[in-house]
């Protein structure tokens, strides 16, 4: 029986401090992305909400289809908020295992240290956390 060769590569230390630093920044701005991503879907419940009750104040008599085919596009415009909860989730997911990769790197390369083992943030366990990947008005599901 022969024993199979070890895939460990060496690499310079420069080189996984790099690495190690375009990965970090690389979480910083997925997390920068998820801030604007909730404030601008904030804005756009607001929006719609106020939409939604200025229609109240209406008239339905001068106009009841009117009314009601914009009451029907308001209510689809805020299912498609979906989006913002399931993007969300594959961002913290993504964030997370490239924190992990981060982590996994910088341990390898460096080892311990006089504090000991490098902490590593562990990868995710599911390999994707949102399994919805349409949305439709019939099938609106909430998180």
């Amino acid at each position: 029986m022969s024993s199979s060769p070890d895939p460990t590569v060496e690499l310079p230390v420069l080189a996984v401090a790099e690495l190690q630093d375009h990965l970090l920044a690389v979480g910083h701005d997925l997390d920068r992305l998820q801030t604007l991503l909730s404030e601008s879907c904030a804005l756009l419940l607001g929006g719609f909400g106020a939409a939604h009750r200025a229609l109240d104040s209406v008239d339905p008599s001068r106009s009841p289809a009117a009314v009601q085919a914009l009451r029907e596009t308001l209510t689809d415009s805020v299912v498609a908020l979906q989006f913002e909860d399931m993007a969300s989730q594959l961002l913290r997911h993504t964030q997370q295992r490239v924190r992990s990769c981060a982590d996994q790197l910088a341990a390898r390369a460096f080892g311990a240290d006089e504090d000991g083992e490098a902490a590593v943030t562990p990868a995710p366990q599911r390999p994707n956390p949102v399994t919805q990947d349409e949305m439709d008005a019939g099938s609106v599901e909430l998180f």
